[in-house]
This record gives structure tokens, sequence and C-alpha cells, in this order.
């Protein structure tokens, strides 16, 4: 299936997914959920596959939604919106290989959601992370239920309460990505890093139960 929001490669036994929208920051629109969702069921059915990379086009990772698909729809719509949302948090957890998000800039509200969803993630020193609802009015309900698992009840409702952002480094000290690297070196850095996460994840045994895994966590 052609995709018109995301690209998906693959390297051997590893799935490059990569967010496509980067005049829209990589927003999380309907359509694009979609596709994501589409291309992980793929990827999970096929065994020859060991381990996701999950990256994103220009100078954004994601967005969060995409506000512009958030105003005058009625209930219904909003609805089927969030429900597809969940569905995809749900299938980045249920697919038997590891999801590494590959976080290159800002990631929000449900784009930051996602990060905290991913099995794995490493940033670049220039990414940030917010849950910004509440400086408009809303608040990050969704996101905080994958935040809070990842770095803890406390610091998941400072960052939902103040809507501020945290640097790459906090990110890495609170548990949500597993590493900050140096933008000036990121390509190199990418090629080392997480080689041996990814060569681990890779192994045919090592996440074979990965859905049970994550229930006892």
């Amino acid at each position: 299936m052609p995709y018109e929001n995301i690209c998906f490669e693959i390297e051997g036994p590893l799935a490059i997914v990569t967010l496509n929208r980067p005049n829209r920051r990589n927003a999380l629109s309907l359509e694009l959920m979609l596709e994501l969702i589409d291309c992980l069921t793929h990827i999970g059915g096929d065994s020859s596959l060991r381990a996701v990379v999950l990256a994103a086009a220009g100078k954004a990772f994601c967005s969060g939604h995409d506000l512009g698909q958030m105003l005058g729809r009625d209930i219904n719509e909003y609805r089927r919106i969030f429900d597809v949302c969940t569905e995809l948090m749900t299938k980045v957890q249920s697919i038997p290989q590891p999801v590494i998000a590959q976080v290159q800039g800002i990631a929000t509200a449900a784009g930051c959601q996602l990060v905290a969803t991913c099995d794995l993630a490493v940033a670049s020193d220039q990414a940030a992370f917010a849950t910004p609802g509440v400086k408009i009015g809303l608040f990050c309900t969704t996101p905080m239920v994958a935040l809070s698992r990842a770095v803890g009840r406390k610091r998941a409702l400072q960052m939902l309460l103040t809507g501020d952002p945290i640097d790459a480094v906090t990110a890495a000290e609170w548990g949500l990505i597993k590493r900050s690297l140096q933008m000036l070196t990121w390509p190199e850095q990418l090629a080392n890093s997480p080689q041996r996460s990814r060569q681990q994840a890779t192994s045919p045994s090592r996440w074979a139960n990965k859905p049970s895994m994550l229930k006892s966590i």
C-alpha cells in the first residue's frame, strides 16, 4: 500500500517508518494515524522484521494532533479521531517487534505520548518534550497515561499542569528516552549508539512475548 503521510523502508531485519508531514510538524492527522496503524500491522505480521525505528522528517518529531482537524467537528468525528489515536498507541505496543523512537526535534502532546508509548527512544540534544494543552485551556488527558508510566506521577504532573517543555537531557534523566545525543554528530552517533539496542532488539527470542511482557509492567 502506498502511503502519503509516512515513509516505509526496510534495512535487513530493521523496519524504518518515518512521519512525513514536515510542513505540519508531523501532526497526527487522522489519515497519518490510519496509515501508521496499517504499516505497523504489516510489520507485526512479518517475522523477518525484528525491530522498528520510528523517525520523522523535518525539524519537528511530532506536534501532536492536527488542530486543523479539531475545529468545527461534531462529537462523533472527535470520537473517531481519539479512538484511532488509541488504536495507534495500542498497536505500537501490541506488535511483537520493539519500536524505537528516533527523536530529532520537538515532540508535544500526542507526539510526546507517541514517544512515551514506544519501547525505546533516543533523541538529539535539540529535542524537547511537552504536554502544553493546559496553555490553551485543555488538558492532555490521553498523553498523561503513557507519560506517567514512563516518568512517574509527579514528573508527569509537572509537565501536564505547567505545559513547560523539558530538554532531552532531562528526558533521559527522567526515563522518557534512553539517551540524548549531540546534534552535531547525530548521524554518526545514531550509527553507533543505538546499534547495541538494535542488535539486542533484533534477537529472535528477545521480544517474542512483548505484548504479555508489557501487560505485566
